[in-house]
């Protein structure tokens, strides 16, 4: 078995190469026979390429992505498929919405021990247009902000939560909804919607949580689709969306659960897979049961 921690050097805004560096030593010091090797990601999708490179071997593979969301989206996508390779988060990035899920269990993905002595469980995974998302996709305002506020922590007197502030703003003037074609089981609508997200997971975008009880390993999506709404309607719904009352606030939301989901737009929109940013006029989204190997940190109860 081998062990490969995949260190991004950019997530949670400083480089902890050398501090994940100095706990694998330690872990590693009375696992004298077990191989392991850090590698710093160079550039985007490289961490997917370097997984897919690993497994060839057909050796057992352990994937560790020390970074934020983006960086366990690019380690999974890497393990999709592959029965000898299973990876986990271990978050020193900003966001780690995929972690949330598992409550006050989450912390147990930053014990090095408890993920080195981990089992594994597969878990399903969503494939988008040849890219793939274990946690939540989405398209509409939410994605835009979500990819825009990337544009502005440069700027002066912004950065954090300023930066979405701003991207807020300009995407609230630039208009809330715009025109989709939805279709899904039993589901097929034309109009101006909101937002649109298919679930894996509870938790996107730093703690949005559309839904209370979608699971990895249930083989389907739990999506909701928010109808058009003006600035006031939003900025109510919003928080309660957020809260994780989605389901209940029927008169905006459609509530679906099922295996697929296809969207379409006019335009080139924004499709936001764990935080990554994907640019098309069609999304189609496709649950994949199974799909990838997760280590569950030794003393996790969330899977029973």
């Amino acid at each position: 078995m081998k062990h490969l921690f995949i260190v991004n050097p950019i997530a949670g805004g400083s480089d902890k190469t050398e501090e994940i560096r100095a706990k694998v030593v330690s872990a590693f010091a009375q696992r004298k026979d077990e191989e392991w090797e850090i590698y710093v990601t160079k550039e985007p999708q490289d961490a997917t390429a370097k997984i897919r490179a690993e497994a060839e071997s057909g050796e057992e593979l352990r994937v560790y992505a020390c970074g934020g969301d983006g960086t366990f989206n690019e380690c999974a996508s890497g393990a999709v498929g592959k029965a000898n390779v299973a990876v986990c988060p271990h978050p020193t990035g900003t966001g780690n919405d995929f972690c949330r899920m598992f409550g006050e269990e989450k912390d147990l993905f930053r014990d090095l021990d408890a993920l080195i002595a981990g089992s594994v469980r597969p878990i399903d995974a969503i494939a988008c247009n040849g890219r793939y998302s274990v946690n939540i996709c989405s398209v509409g305002i939410d994605a835009r902000i979500g990819t825009n506020a990337h544009k502005y922590p440069t700027l002066p007197l912004l950065g954090g939560a300023g930066a979405y502030v701003a991207a807020a703003a300009i995407e609230m003037f630039k208009g809330i909804s715009r025109p989709m074609h939805i279709t899904a089981e039993g589901f097929d609508v034309k109009g101006d919607f909101t937002l649109a997200c298919a679930c894996n997971g509870r938790y996107y975008g730093g703690g949005f949580n559309p839904s209370l009880d979608a699971r990895p390993d249930d083989g389907e999506l739990d999506m909701f689709i928010v109808k058009k709404v003006n600035l006031a309607q939003f900025a109510v719904l919003i928080g309660r969306y957020a809260a994780g009352h989605a389901a209940e606030m029927t008169k905006f939301v459609t509530h679906l659960k099922g295996s697929w989901i296809t969207i379409e737009f006019e335009d080139e929109n924004v499709i936001n897979l764990d935080g990554e940013a994907l640019f098309t006029k069609k999304a189609e989204m496709k649950i994949l049961p199974g799909a990838v190997n997760l280590i569950v940190p030794r003393a996790m109860t969330f899977f029973g």
